[in-house]
């Protein structure tokens, strides 16, 4: 056996690269290839760059050590340098965007497996690729196999082209288009007829033939549309000795025998099903092909005719239903020779049924009891559960025929019972059935094509509806369940189109009744403010005691910038705001020597919202250094309230004026002219700053006695209902008066829970925001060191909530820091994961009561420092952090009081002048004081 691998070049790309990695594993298993020594085997296969690559990491790790790397290792190096981030990509892309198209569904698997193992982060987990695959499944099949409920891609991929095979032979898919391969030869060119992919008569089985009379030939394999019209790379090409065969996705010459009779040597059935009444011999089966090659194995097994097939055949389905039907009636009834009666119930859940526009279903009575029933036309028998027919208590009768019943998951059940003559009511009329008892998942009885060719039943999937003909009178319909019938979506650009055309547009308004709608004149106190709350500002804002005022650096000088281009109804929007600020007296005309572009920013409701893209002004804007409150710090002013009220004020910024000599210098350009504000705009760098210091300065008599302010976002906090109503009418009294207004809509009041920056605050403490959660628990896993950067900052804010923060999140850490190499393994994975999950789970901190009763327990190890701040055995936060590089040389003893001195440090502000006990498992520091 030839035992060499294919080389590598390194210009092959990342389809090359993975076929490579496929032969040398293929080669390492055939010649018992130890771990050890892989690297060194598989690097004596390089050339050219490649060779040039791994010569220059040699160099830089040393031969011994480079050739101990690790297999897994290895790959993942040489992936890095030859499966570029633009090629991966693209792959990704293709890997989402993939669609199954017709009934192709070879082609289908084939490039979703491809694509799957190029991109490993796209299918981790397995239900990420099982996802990937039902998403771009035909909608023919796509439901009954997601109903099958499978938990492995292979399970789901067999079934999918089983399902395939029969929607093709039932015409609801196109049959299959003969392609051609390419092939490359250097002696014949191939022809068309060389190569084409042919459909053998059982399509039921599944089993492609490719024919090809070309021999020893190099196929090109796995080429993407981008890996073929490269051309500075070279032609990415996987060639192989022999082509690969569809039937046993192998590589080899000659006849395929996979799916190939052992008895009479044809296609598309097993030795135990054959009727050939004698073996053939192979020179046999020669001289046949040669003598009609276009014959294929066409036909029925059961009659030997060629119009259908066994399934479908007449005689089959006859003896079948006439066995069932009788049962033991007729004592003297045949056993149809020993052969087996086969059924098919592709059943769905009940929640799939509903919303699937081909599946009617709905609650009948059968024998006084209601019971929920699928009208199946994909399953050739009537059956019920198992659970039904207990409760019904009807004595079953045995089959003379074993009855294999096969499910939508692939897998087969054997029935031996039928129960005769129940009486199923529809519609106010009685009817006969006779049902299988098997084991059925959400449905209590599944009505198949017996009984529903029996009584010449019409489907009619759209209305829900079964007709069902009576003589000499009107036709009985019987109405399905309509209850979760989907209701179909298109897109905007396609309903223009239609209203174009003239087509029948109804404007409704969808709200939800069963929420009422908030009224000013229904809140206490709140009712008394009318003033404070208006639908829009009013106008110009007074003069206040802070305005907004730019200073420049030193030798600035004006800065104007062109304006952007806008989409229409960007323009359309354009005009109308600047209609709406022109009118309120916010902006005015001008002829200033600075100019900024506007854009749009989306708001949470979908309106838009006009910035002004300051940046060049920004840049040489002296920087307002006033401070922002800290979050921590506002929460610390709420122990003990249980009383909440939050205003957000309407358009903030725009109720401070700016400095008259600072009026020019936010001036913007637009399409409908130059303007400039007289208000303060969005995008300003010192805005929330200068805003924040409004706040402070209008709300100082009661900050931190009952209110928290954060820039435009005020609360309002109380331990009793009696104070809050105090409280509130104190507030909203100074905002009257300082003619600053609110938004309504966005304000709530006596609440005994809020939502405020981020978090939820209730009587028993402070936890995470569930919204704010859900971007973390899906966030995916990041590819480069900015993303964990932005995974970490989010999950930061929330650290205080999480124990042992920096150790769990070290294996992300350390790939953020110069000179280490990106590499996502099982470790970071793991460490993401779990920050995840802590996160998503995190518990109620409770706010401090008083300056009593603290405890600090501390720990350090080589991995981080840690400690915890409790309260009369209530969790008030949580701190830690990594080992700073000189740190990790400390003793133990060490380690431990640098963990005592950072708890100390890290909540001075509650411990400062206070007796508090701290905990450490070293003891020897209980000495430190004496």
């Amino acid at each position: 056996m030839d035992c060499r691998p294919s080389t590598f070049s390194g210009t092959e790309g990342a389809v090359g690269l993975l076929h490579w990695f496929e032969k040398l594993e293929s080669v390492f298993e055939m010649c018992e290839c130890p771990e050890a020594r892989r690297v060194r085997y598989a690097t004596g296969t390089l050339e050219g760059i490649a060779l040039t690559w791994w010569n220059a990491q040699v160099q830089l790790l040393g031969l011994a050590a480079a050739n101990a790397t690790p297999w897994n290792d290895f790959k993942e190096l040489i992936k890095r340098e030859y499966c570029t981030r633009d090629d991966i990509h693209k792959l990704e892309v293709e890997l989402y965007h993939l669609k199954m198209t017709g009934s192709e569904i070879e082609a289908y698997t084939k490039r979703s497996n491809e694509l799957a193992i190029l991109c490993p982060t796209m299918v981790d987990p397995p239900v990420k690729r099982i996802e990937l695959f039902l998403k771009g499944l035909a909608p023919e099949i796509q439901s009954h196999v997601t109903s099958a409920n499978l938990n492995n891609i292979q399970d789901i991929q067999r079934l999918a082209h089983h399902l395939t095979d029969q929607a093709v032979e039932q015409n609801r898919l196109p049959k299959r288009i003969s392609t051609t391969a390419t092939v490359t030869t250097s002696a014949t060119p191939a022809t068309p007829s060389d190569n084409k992919r042919k459909w053998d008569g059982d399509s039921s089985k599944g089993s492609a033939i490719v024919q090809s009379q070309v021999q020893q030939q190099k196929i090109d394999h796995y080429q993407s549309p981008s890996q073929q019209s490269s051309g500075s790379r070279g032609q990415r090409v996987y060639r192989e000795n022999h082509p690969r065969r569809n039937n046993c996705n192998r590589h080899h010459s000659g006849q395929c025998n996979k799916g190939r009779c052992q008895r009479c040597l044809k296609m598309g059935h097993e030795a135990k099903d054959c009727r050939s009444p004698r073996p053939v011999t192979q020179n046999q089966q020669q001289q046949q092909a040669q003598q009609n090659p276009q014959q294929g194995n066409k036909g029925c097994f059961h009659c030997g005719a060629e119009c259908h097939f066994k399934r479908h055949c007449p005689q089959l389905n006859r003896n079948h239903n006439n066995n069932n039907n009788q049962g033991n009636r007729n004592n003297n009834g045949g056993n149809n020779n020993g052969n087996e009666a086969r059924g098919r119930a592709f059943v769905l859940g009940q929640g799939e049924a509903r919303n699937d526009p081909n599946v009617v279903m709905g609650k009948f009575l059968l024998d006084d009891f209601y019971v929920t029933v699928l009208f199946d036309s994909g399953a050739d028998t009537s059956y019920m559960s198992l659970k039904v027919s207990q409760m019904l208590k009807r004595a079953p009768t045995p089959l003379n025929t074993k009855h294999v019943v096969e499910l939508a998951n692939g897998k087969s059940l054997e029935a031996t019972h039928i129960v005769q003559d129940y009486n199923l009511i529809l519609a106010g009329q009685t009817f006969s059935i006779d049902l299988i008892p098997i084991v059925l998942g959400s449905f209590d009885i599944v009505i198949g094509m017996d009984w529903l060719s029996q009584h010449h039943a019409e489907i009619l999937c759209k209305e829900k509806i079964i007709r069902i003909p009576r003589s000499g009178k009107e036709p009985l319909e019987v109405q399905g369940d309509k209850s979760g019938a989907v209701v179909g979506i298109i897109s905007f650009l396609k309903a223009q189109k239609c209203l174009r055309k003239g087509h029948t547009a109804i404007l409704a308004l969808v709200t939800d009744a069963s929420a009422k709608e908030k009224r000013l004149k229904d809140i206490p106190v709140v009712r008394d403010f009318p003033q404070v709350f208006p639908e829009d500002l009013p106008g110009l804002p007074p003069h206040r005691q802070v305005e907004f005022q730019i200073e420049l650096a030193p030798g600035a000088a004006p800065i104007a910038r062109a304006p952007y281009r806008l989409a229409p109804t960007e323009l359309e929007e354009l005009s109308k705001q600047l209609q709406e600020l022109l009118d309120k007296g916010f902006i005015r005309p001008s002829s200033s020597p600075w100019g900024a572009p506007v854009l749009f920013v989306k708001k949470k409701d979908g309106t838009f919202r006009m910035c002004i893209d300051y940046r060049e002004l920004n840049k040489v804007t002296v920087k307002n250094r006033y401070p922002l409150p800290r979050i921590d710090d506002l929460f610390d002013q709420l122990q003990g309230s249980s009383y909440y009220s939050k205003i957000d004020l309407r358009s903030g910024y725009h109720q401070l004026r700016v400095r008259d000599e600072d009026v020019s210098k936010i001036a913007f350009r637009t399409r409908y002219g130059h303007y400039e504000f007289l208000v303060m705009p969005f995008g300003l760098t010192n805005a929330p700053a200068v805003f924040m210091d409004l706040m402070n300065r209008v709300c100082k008599p009661y900050l931190d006695k009952f209110v928290i302010v954060f820039i435009d976002n005020i609360l309002i906090y109380s331990k009793s209902q009696e104070e809050h109503e105090q409280h509130l009418r104190l507030i909203l009294e100074l905002l009257r008066s300082e003619q600053l207004y609110a938004k309504f809509s966005k304000c709530d009041f006596w609440l005994r829970e809020v939502h405020f920056l981020g978090h939820v605050v209730n009587k028993d403490g402070i936890h995470v925001d569930p919204s704010k959660v859900d971007s973390i628990r899906n966030w995916p896993a990041p590819r480069t060191p900015t993303e964990i950067r932005q995974f970490l900052g989010l999950a930061g804010y929330y650290r205080r909530f999480i124990k042992d923060f920096s150790k769990i999140a070290q294996p992300l850490t350390l790939l953020t820091q110069k000179g280490v190499t990106y590499r996502w393994g099982n470790t970071q994975e793991t460490a993401f994961q779990h920050l995840k999950d802590r996160l998503c789970s995190a518990p109620i901190l409770s706010l401090p009561e008083g300056t009593d009763d603290f405890v600090v327990y501390c720990d350090a190890s080589i991995q981080g420092l840690g400690c915890v701040l409790m309260q009369r055995d209530k969790v008030i936060a949580y701190a830690s952090r990594q080992l700073k590089v000189h740190e990790r040389n400390y003793t133990t003893h060490n380690l431990e009081l640098g963990a005592v001195v950072f708890a100390l440090k890290m909540w001075r502000h509650y411990l400062y002048g206070t007796k508090c006990t701290i905990y450490t498992d070293h003891r020897s520091l209980e000495h430190i004081f004496k």
